[in-house]
């Protein structure tokens, strides 16, 4: 079982303009203090309409383990057009979200980018990875298509199953990546709303290298900060009617495992694999 590392943890903030397209992303950087040599880096990609510390519990982790850890808010949640609209009709809708799905990559892109080119963090370019959870975790399985430079892959309950639950985004993966990218699948054993059984359906198109683990009586929250709020927070929540089935179908969080054991395991596992591809953090 890993516990932290032996390095202390900065954490820096940058808002990163991206003049092509007019775009101004908040980032934050998680570095190792005193850690030798060019940096392996990682970059966290979140859930749709979520925010680069949904996970800090992970990139604080992998940072004190002597990673580059780097996350910005992706478009949906700083452009006004990509924003959800009270009473839009369906054809907006779904303009709207082709518009957040087409973003998704190039926001990556433009993340890795950013941290390859700051001043005062020295990357080794060789070593990188993409790590995501939901949407993010469709984005990071994505990307490898286009971006060479990512040489390994966690992907945490990703979108992209043909047959997603009414109300989720619609959103095909090819796997057409020409080369060797180790990946690393997680479902959670009673996800509601990307089910274990869609991560087993992608990770059988996957290509090799390839992994899955399983968190047991584990839901989707359990991939973020503050599991138990998080999880009741959306048992609580209004839902338009095509997504009214999952607030109906979760679990009570007391029914679960708590968030400290999900986020022991995804620490370990996740931190493994990324040792194991080659990445390396701390010796």
């Amino acid at each position: 079982m890993s516990g932290p590392g032996r390095f202390p943890v900065a954490v820096r903030h940058i808002d990163a303009r991206d003049e092509s397209r007019a775009r101004t992303f908040p980032c934050e950087i998680w570095t190792p203090e005193g850690a030798p040599g060019a940096l392996p880096l990682a970059v966290y990609s979140h859930h749709s309409f979520g925010s680069r510390m949904a996970a800090t519990f992970l990139c604080t982790h992998l940072a004190s383990h002597g990673y580059a850890v780097a996350a910005l808010d992706h478009s949906e949640t700083i452009v006004p057009e990509l924003e959800r609209k009270p009473g839009e009709s369906a054809a907006k809708s779904e303009a709207r979200m082709q518009a957040l799905v087409a973003a998704r990559v190039p926001d990556l892109q433009f993340l890795l980018d950013t941290v390859l080119a700051m001043p005062g963090v020295a990357i080794d370019s060789t070593r990188i990875a993409a790590v995501g959870h939901s949407f993010g975790g469709w984005t990071v399985l994505a990307a490898p298509e286009v971006d060479p430079r990512i040489r390994a892959v966690v992907a945490m309950a990703p979108a992209g199953s043909a047959n997603p639950r009414p109300g989720i985004i619609r959103a095909p993966l090819t796997f057409d990546w020409r080369r060797d990218v180790p990946t690393l699948f997680v479902a959670a054993e009673n996800d509601v709303s990307i089910p274990l059984e869609h991560i087993r359906e992608l990770y059988d198109r996957a290509p090799a290298p390839k992994r899955l683990v399983v968190l047991p009586r584990a839901d989707h929250m359990h991939f973020l900060d503050n599991v138990e709020e998080q999880h009741e927070a959306v048992r609580a929540m209004t839902f338009p009617p095509q997504l009214a089935w999952m607030q109906a179908e979760m679990r009570p969080i007391a029914q679960l495992i708590s968030g400290e054991e999900a986020h022991t395991l995804l620490r370990d596992v996740i931190l493994a694999h990324l040792n194991g591809a080659g990445l390396q953090g701390e010796s």
